[in-house]
């Protein structure tokens, strides 16, 4: 295998990352740019580390998702940096996002176990659009009358809101148990950049929203 020098190797990680159009995981690393390389696992991991550091103090950083590695910019720095986005963002229903809530939390579950808890049916037009965002899955049917069909996030999801794994979303106890509270409702949705958070926190100073009849949404801002 050919070999190669500390800086370089970490010129290579920093630029492969950089370019990718998705965060790239240590496997796919040393599988793509450091085929044929003598390059350990261990040496990566070091190279990535130090890279970390290196960014930390910058306006941009590099962060660990469920997918792999990738460069964002600070939470701190997004109110300005979404200016250079005119479009709209997605919007989406105060009942969806209690949906995507209780499907994080207590995932795998059933649409009828969402409803039992919310206390309101979930419409299909819900479930689609998480599906279609990439947010939700399905994961498998649940041994009981009718095999329902049990959801739960996906890696799309933990990535948008840039985390590694599960484990890393806030305490759901008092989120789950206490629907009404201002402060649990943000809890989910304020894990990521700080325009997220401000567009989502908006949300929980309203009345709740229903289900339309029609199946359609009242619109809610969501980056």
């Amino acid at each position: 295998m050919a070999k190669i020098s500390r800086v370089q190797l970490k010129q290579l990680v920093e630029s492969a990352i950089f370019v990718a159009e998705q965060p790239l995981s240590q496997e796919r690393i040393q599988q793509t740019v450091l085929e044929g390389l003598a390059v350990s696992k261990t040496m990566l991991k070091d190279v990535l580390a130090e890279l970390k550091l290196d960014y930390q103090a910058r306006g941009i950083q590099l962060v660990e998702v469920a997918s792999g590695y990738r460069f964002q910019s600070m939470d701190s720095l997004s109110p300005w940096l979404s200016k250079l986005w005119q479009e709209q963002a997605p919007r989406y229903s105060r009942a969806s996002l209690e949906t995507l809530s209780l499907i994080a939390y207590r995932q795998p579950i059933t649409r009828g176990e969402i409803e039992d808890v919310r206390g309101v049916s979930v419409s299909s037009h819900i479930m689609k659009t998480l599906s279609e965002r990439g947010w939700i899955k399905v994961v498998g049917r649940k041994e009981v009358p009718g095999r329902p069909s049990l959801y739960a996030t996906t890696k799309e999801f933990l990535d948008y809101f840039s985390l590694k794994s599960l484990s890393d979303l806030p305490s759901s106890d008092e989120f789950i148990a206490s629907p009404e509270s201002e402060e649990q409702r943000k809890q989910l949705l304020t894990m990521t950049e700080a325009s997220n958070i401000e567009e989502l926190s908006s949300i929980t100073s309203e009345d709740p929203a229903s289900d339309l009849p029609d199946g359609s949404e009242q619109p809610e801002q969501l980056h």
